[in-house]
């Protein structure tokens, strides 16, 4: 989860974040950008997929599917235009699906085993290929996915793909192994539960059960469903279950991957010395060099550097917190030595570990989802006021500029959504705080920008989220797509609003030095002003040498005010500003409104609409 990016070396200084922290921020080891960077996350089956059937469980013929081909110049400078750096290409690796392939030298897949009917993006297959079905022609997929890449690079985007570490497909078949490697599980010891260098962990002697409780396919007839998947001696479930009979709700369509744990928890590989938190890339790779590590870390290398070698940019890393974070230092160095510029995004969801895979790990940015996602969320749904905004911004000031922010993305439910925000209107104030308080990354999802909302029942896949499982149409996105004109002809006028609204924001920001500089909250100051400042606004200031920024947002679905926005003294003294009047425009829709500084203090008469926000700039 970059080419963007400026630093040819890991061991740098952020000097683009608060004062207070200079001096922490000195030790962090990762590359960063000097400016903004766009994440568009697309999820590659669904995206060029014009087809608005949406049967439940239906089959390709009759949702359709999406395909690489689908993303032509035009949809990738659409793309770029909207404010983006990089592509996140969900779902290229090919994974277990229920179609059949066999002509191709693909074997079938146990629908047992695979969760709905296009399958989990993240029970790889084979990671040497991509997925079959989104080629053209299944025969000649990687070409096509290898043709993908150069239109991505040639309209001056970057792209990232997936990989699982954690988990393999429960049926992992490597067709497509370059000379030399052999596939995971392949020289494994099958008759202990562990040996370092075994891919897998075993359950010896007994045989894999397929979970109770579970309908492959919706019961429908398949010579394959008979109640039993060959897999002797069993081994873990993905998520760590020992059972030889996970249950149904554990990851049974995949299996874990050995990285030298032990059983009884204990690490088989040697511990990083303490000073390494603030060593290089350069130095983490030297570390490693004459090191013996498991057979797992030495695979999962080499399909990283053979994807570099394609073209790809960077990686997304799934659950990459159940795996130890010293083999993401020695994932992570050799990528960095070779690409400087790789983009390298983690899923990690415990705060306590945040800075281990920063600063050991040598992550570029990790997902800020428990943080700053959930307050937001709990804000908008009016389960939270906006005051603990603040103390998620002190606690993560260390390291804000590598916890990549986020509204919307294939695991969660859909902003706009009613579970969510309500509506796609809702979900304004929350994007426009989203992506302008720190220096990280932002992400959006398909599909978000034109307010899509996961209402379609695709089978497998859950209501409100846009199911990852499932061949179905995305239908506000189909409506941008245009039948692959890609400029939005069939869009509702609410539908072009918010696009433009994106639009607005996300160029804002790759453009704004100030988003890359310092942050102060505001917000304090005025609840304590009790002059109309409402308990669901929040408000902040950022700045750099040559930009002033006044951000404002009204969380609240239903209450508009009129009130004098008040910027204290000693951001005043910061910015430099004698006493007199200054005229502030916002950099969304160009309204100005007029700062006063008397006495060393700032005042703006500031009216706000429900749901509104202001991004002002300092002329």
């Amino acid at each position: 989860m970059k080419s963007f990016l400026l630093s040819v070396a890991c061991l740098i200084t952020l000097s683009t974040v608060a004062q207070s922290n200079t001096d922490k921020k000195k030790q962090i080891n990762t590359s960063t950008s000097k400016q903004k960077l766009v994440v568009y996350q697309v999820f590659t089956r669904l995206f060029g997929n014009t087809n608005t059937t949406n049967t439940p469980w239906g089959t390709i013929e009759q949702n359709g599917v999406g395909k690489f081909n689908d993303f032509t110049d035009k949809a990738l400078q659409e793309i770029k235009d909207l404010g983006v750096s990089h592509v996140w290409y969900t779902g290229v690796p090919h994974h277990a699906v229920i179609r059949d392939y066999t002509k191709f030298g693909i074997s079938n897949d146990d629908p047992e085993v695979v969760k709905g009917r296009a399958g989990s993006p993240y029970a790889v297959k084979d990671y040497y290929n991509v997925n079959p079905d989104l080629a053209v022609n299944p025969a000649n997929r990687l070409q096509e996915f290898e043709a993908l890449i150069a239109r991505t690079h040639k309209v001056g985007l970057k792209l990232i793909i997936d990989i699982v570490p954690n988990h393999v497909a429960r049926k992992y078949e490597g067709k497509n192994n370059p000379k030399g490697v052999s596939d995971f599980g392949a020289d494994d010891d099958v008759t202990v539960e562990y040996h370092k260098d075994n891919n897998f962990y075993y359950i010896p002697k007994t045989s894999f059960q397929i979970p109770d409780g579970i309908t492959p396919l919706n019961g429908e007839n398949n010579p394959l469903i008979d109640g039993k998947f060959d897999e002797f001696p069993a081994k873990w479930t993905g998520n760590g279950s020992r059972l030889a009979k996970p249950d149904k709700n554990d990851w049974y369509e995949t299996v874990k991957v050995n990285y030298g744990i032990r059983p009884d928890g204990t690490k088989d590989f040697p511990s990083l010395p303490a000073d390494f938190e603030t060593k290089s890339c350069e130095d983490h790779f030297a570390f490693w060099k004459d090191k013996e590590v498991p057979n797992s870390w030495k695979k999962f290398r080499a399909i990283a550097e053979y994807w570099l070698a394609k073209g790809v940019d960077g990686f997304r890393y799934d659950m990459a917190e159940m795996v130890p974070y010293e083999f993401w230092s020695y994932m992570n160095s050799a990528i960095k030595v070779q690409r400087p510029d790789a983009f390298l995004l983690a899923e990690v969801y415990n705060p306590n570990e945040y800075r281990n895979y920063i600063h050991f790990g040598k992550m570029d940015y990790l997902y800020d989802k428990v943080e700053l996602y959930d307050k937001l969320k709990e804000i908008v749904q009016g389960k939270s006021q906006t005051e603990p905004i603040t103390n998620i911004q002190k606690g993560l000031a260390d390291i804000e500029h590598h916890m990549l922010h986020f509204l919307d993305n294939h695991d969660e439910q859909r902003l706009a959504s009613p579970e969510f925000a309500g509506s796609a209107e809702n979900g304004k104030p929350l994007m426009v705080v989203s992506a302008t308080i720190s220096t990280s990354p932002t992400m959006i999802y398909f599909g978000q920008e034109v307010g899509e909302v996961g209402n379609e029942n695709g089978g497998f896949g859950s209501h409100s989220r846009t199911s990852i499982f499932d061949y179905v149409g995305v239908p506000n996105h189909q409506r941008w797509m245009n039948g692959g004109k890609f400029d939005g002809g069939q869009l509702s006028n609410s539908e072009k609003e918010l696009r433009d609204f994106y639009k607005k924001l996300l160029n804002f920001s790759l453009k704004s030095s100030a988003l890359m500089g310092e942050f102060q909250e505001i917000h304090s100051a005025n609840v304590a002003n009790k002059k109309g400042y409402l308990p669901e606004m929040y408000s902040f200031v950022r700045w750099s040498d040559t930009q002033k920024l006044i951000v404002i947002a009204n969380f609240s679905t239903s209450k508009a005010s009129q009130f004098e926005l008040i910027i204290p003294k000693g951001i005043i003294q910061k910015w430099h500003l004698k006493d007199g009047k200054y005229t502030i425009v916002d950099q969304l829709y160009q309204s100005k409104s007029t700062l006063k500084v008397i006495n060393g203090q700032g005042k703006a008469k500031i009216k706000m609409k429900p749901s509104e926000s202001f991004i002002y700039e300092l002329e």
